[in-house]
């Protein structure tokens, strides 16, 4: 993808969109939070995700996984930061 292509008709950056694995969505689907994750924005879903897949270790990929459940479980929490819109 050129430089060119990363941007929209406006400009702005694209990101390249991330298939959800399959232990993500039994881990959603298992924790009953699959709902709270599609309420999140686009951009949101495919962060957690992009973050989750991009773990090297096992056990980097369990901890992301779990602080995303963790965050989408208590609401109003984004990758560590206040998020008000989500808010529980």
């Amino acid at each position: 993808m050129s430089s060119r292509d990363m941007r929209d008709k406006k400009g702005n950056l694209r990101r390249k969109l991330v298939e959800m694995p399959a232990d993500v969505k039994l881990a959603l689907e298992q924790t009953g939070l699959r709902a709270d994750y599609d309420h999140r924005p686009a951009y949101q879903r495919n962060d957690y995700l992009a973050w989750i897949t991009r773990a090297v270790r096992q056990e980097i990929r369990q901890k992301r996984l779990n602080q995303m459940l963790d965050e989408l479980k208590k609401g109003g929490v984004y990758m560590r930061m206040d998020h008000p819109a989500s808010k529980k």
